[in-house]
């Protein structure tokens, strides 16, 4: 049998205490550190917290009351001031340009209260937060057209739109839903047209013919529809389609008899001598 040194047990023992001090000083300055990180809301109920949030909100301090209406939903889940604070949550988030969070709230209401009596307000803003997303300081300033635009937001707006205006027709929301809607529908169009536009000028006339027909498909009756006809004549044209340009011209001319597209055009015209 081994016996132990004398200086092991001592060092073994000294290393103990070491370790020992090096836990107490770890816990000594986790305690500081907590008491100066101490959350003020502790032992808030719930209607300061909602109260606060919505001084807050006031102020237009909306990162802040967004923060508040968090620990609202976490502290008090089922109450019915958490179902507004979710909403007035989701408004926060929109206010402060963080859509994907107020869209995410807009969702979770909807799940969670299909039949709340605010739910078409949650529709709304959900459609208003995606037509409203923005580019930034620097889209701004370019002023760019929305239609040059990746669409997804706007194609994500006209469905919520449509949602409200179908399930709540009688919404005080309706009315502007479907005004936005209309604009939309321009812009969605545009959107087709401002991507055809890009082939033609590229040379891709094939793909600016099928852009060009996708806005008449999807967006019929809408303004940007005018100048997707005037690109398929060009392309049509450009490919030696005459047939399929003289019918887009035709279409054109009918549809929009006022159209400066119109100018200029000239239809190529068979022989004098081919009478058949």
């Amino acid at each position: 049998m081994h016996s132990v040194s004398p200086y092991f047990s001592r060092t073994a023992r000294g290393w103990g205490l070491l370790r020992n001090a090096a836990c107490v000083l770890a816990a000594a300055w986790l305690v500081g550190c907590a008491g100066f990180s101490q959350d003020e809301t502790l032992g808030w109920s719930a209607e300061k917290i909602y109260n606060e949030a919505k001084d807050e909100m006031d102020s237009k301090n909306w990162a802040k009351a967004a923060k508040l209406f968090e620990k609202l939903e976490a502290r008090f889940p089922y109450g019915a001031l958490a179902q507004q604070g979710q909403l007035e949550m989701a408004y926060a988030y929109y206010k402060d340009a963080e859509p994907a969070q107020a869209t995410a709230a807009c969702d979770q209401f909807i799940k969670l209260y299909p039949n709340h009596a605010s739910v078409d307000y949650a529709y709304y803003l959900k459609g208003l937060i995606n037509f409203n997303d923005d580019m930034g300081i620097l889209g701004w300033v370019a002023a760019q057209d929305l239609s040059e635009r990746d669409p997804k937001a706007a194609k994500e707006s006209f469905d919520s739109f449509k949602v409200l205006v179908q399930k709540f027709p009688n919404s005080k929301y309706t009315k502007d839903a479907l005004a936005r809607m209309n604009y939309l529908v321009n812009t969605l169009a545009s959107s087709e047209v401002h991507i055809a536009r890009f082939y033609l000028r590229r040379g891709a006339f094939v793909a600016a013919v099928n852009r060009a027909q996708s806005a008449l498909q999807n967006f019929p009756g809408a303004p940007a529809t005018e100048e997707a006809l005037a690109i398929m004549i060009d392309a049509y044209g450009k490919l030696g389609e005459k047939e399929l340009r003289d019918d887009a011209h035709r279409v054109l001319a009918l549809n929009f008899p006022q159209s400066r597209y119109l100018a200029g055009y000239n239809t190529v015209k068979p022989p004098w001598y081919k009478l058949w």
